[in-house]
C-alpha cells in the first residue's frame, strides 16, 4: 500500500488567536447544551513551506449520532463570513478547518473533500478544547489518496503534519497580558515556579517514554528504523553534559553551597529579626502595664 501525495507543508503553526477563538466557540455551544464537537474554518498563508494559521471563524455544523454520514454544515454563513474577512485581510486565505475531535471522525474525509474546493492544499487542524494536562492541543493531518496493491480502488485518508504553536510579537505580548489578568494572586511567586518546573518535568519524563517506547518497537521489529529520528536522538545526547568531568562537579558544588549558603542566612535573620521583634513587644507591655 503506497500513497500517491506527498506532504503540502514541511509544519503547520497555529497562532494562538485560533486557539482562543477554537475555546470560545466550544465554549459558547456547550453552555446552550451541546457538547458535541465544534467546526470552523482556518485562515492564514504559506511561508516557505511552512503554513502558518493566523486567523479563524466557526461555522454552524450538525450530524447525526448515529449516522455520521448525515452531517449539516452551513454552506451560505461560510461564503457570507468569508467575503466579509477578505474585505478585512485579503491576504488570510483558507488553508483548511477545525474540529474539536478529539479524535478524527468517519465524516471528516467527506467535510475535507468540500473545504478541498476552496484551496486543494487544505489541511484538517483537530482543537483539543479540554486537553489533558502535557502535550499541545493540536493535531494536523492533511489527505491522501492510498494506492491499494491488490488493484482495489483507491482510497482517501489522512497522515499526520507536524504542527506548533507560533505567535508574532504582539500576539506574545496579549497573550502575556492575559495570563497576568487570569492568575491566582493568592499564590505566591515561589509556589508558580515550582509547579511551572514540575510540569516541565511532567513532559520531560513523557517524552523519554515515548522515545524509549519508540526504540522498544524498533528493537523488535515492530517499526522501521527511521535514520531522521535517530540523528535526532544522537543530537539530543551529544547535548547533554558529561557530568563525570571534575570541572562539572566542581562548579556544581559551589553553586548548590551558594544557594545553600543564601539559604541559611535569610533563615538566620528572620530568626534574628523575629526574636527582636519579641523581646520589642514585651518591653512594650512592661511600659504598658506600668
Amino acid at each position: 500500500m503506497t500513497s500517491n501525495d506527498t506532504k503540502p507543508f514541511e509544519k503547520v503553526v497555529v497562532h494562538p488567536l485560533v486557539l482562543l477563538s477554537v475555546v470560545d466557540h466550544f465554549n459558547r455551544m456547550k453552555q446552550v447544551g451541546n457538547t458535541k464537537r465544534v467546526v470552523g474554518i482556518l485562515l492564514g498563508s504559506l511561508r516557505n513551506k511552512v503554513l502558518d494559521i493566523s486567523n479563524s471563524f466557526a461555522v454552524p455544523f450538525d450530524e447525526e449520532e448515529k449516522n455520521k454520514d448525515v452531517w449539516f454544515f452551513d454552506h451560505e454563513y461560510f461564503e457570507n463570513m468569508y467575503s466579509m474577512f477578505k474585505k478585512v485581510n485579503a491576504r488570510e486565505k483558507i488553508v483548511g478547518w477545525y474540529h474539536t475531535g478529539p479524535r478524527l471522525h468517519r465524516n471528516d474525509i467527506a467535510i475535507n473533500d468540500f473545504i478541498k474546493s476552496y484551496n486543494q492544499n487544505a489541511v484538517l487542524v483537530i482543537i483539543n478544547a479540554e486537553p489533558p494536562e502535557l502535550g499541545l492541543p493540536t493535531e494536523a493531518y492533511f489527505s491522501v489518496e492510498e494506492i491499494h496493491d491488490d488493484g482495489t480502488p483507491t482510497t482517501k485518508t489522512f497522515e499526520h503534519l507536524p504542527s506548533e504553536i507560533g505567535a508574532e510579537e504582539a500576539e506574545e505580548v496579549g497573550v502575556e497580558h492575559l495570563l497576568r489578568d487570569i492568575r491566582n494572586i493568592t499564590v505566591g511567586s515561589l509556589s508558580q515556579r515550582i509547579t511551572n518546573q514540575l510540569n516541565g518535568l511532567k513532559g520531560f519524563y513523557s517524552s523519554l517514554n515515548d522515545i524509549k517506547s519508540y526504540l522498544d518497537k524498533v528493537i523488535k521489529g515492530e517499526l522501521p528504523v527511521n535514520h531522521q529520528i535517530v540523528y535526532h536522538l544522537q543530537d539530543i545526547f551529544n547535548l547533554l553534559p558529561e557530568i563525570n568531568m571534575p570541572d562539572f562537579v566542581k562548579s556544581t558544588f559551589v553553586k548548590t553551597n551558594d544557594q545553600a549558603l543564601v539559604v541559611y542566612l535569610a533563615s538566620m535573620i528572620r530568626s534574628v529579626i523575629a526574636l527582636h521583634n519579641l523581646i520589642n513587644n514585651k518591653i512594650q507591655n512592661k511600659e504598658t502595664a506600668n
